[in-house]
């Protein structure tokens, strides 16, 4: 956790402009089915994975012109059976180290992919 921190920390303030974006573009795997699905989500709108909803409160993404980078601060919840909710994870993710900063779930996988500016399909999880 500390190495995610000091990475968000150094993300932020390299000499780098980072391009805000309105869509996350996420990618989630069902351990159990092995099935991968892609989710794109609104800065500040929940979808729901499985029992899982997901809040993204960020998505940046490098300029063209620099090396790739991708990423986005991510909230998780799980529903738990009989209406309890369990916070799972609040941070930042990033496209090219997706273990550095993963979310522990027996179940379910989630990591980002990717940034974009315009909104999501109509066939997206939004609610």
């Amino acid at each position: 956790m500390r190495a995610a921190a000091l990475a968000a920390i150094f993300l932020l303030f390299a000499p780098t402009a980072w391009a805000q974006q309105k869509t996350a573009v996420l990618q989630g795997l069902d351990k159990i089915t092995a099935k991968v699905t892609v989710v794109e989500a609104l800065i500040d709108r929940t979808v729901r994975f499985g029992t899982l909803d997901i809040t993204v409160r960020a998505c940046n993404k490098r300029p063209p012109e620099e090396p790739p980078e991708t990423t986005a601060f991510l909230e998780v919840n799980d529903n738990r059976p009989g209406g309890e909710t369990r916070k799972l994870f609040s941070g930042w993710m990033f496209a090219s180290s997706p273990a550095l900063s993963a979310l522990e779930h027996p179940v379910y996988d989630v990591w980002v992919i990717d940034c974009k500016t315009a909104a999501p399909s109509a066939t997206d999880g939004r609610r």
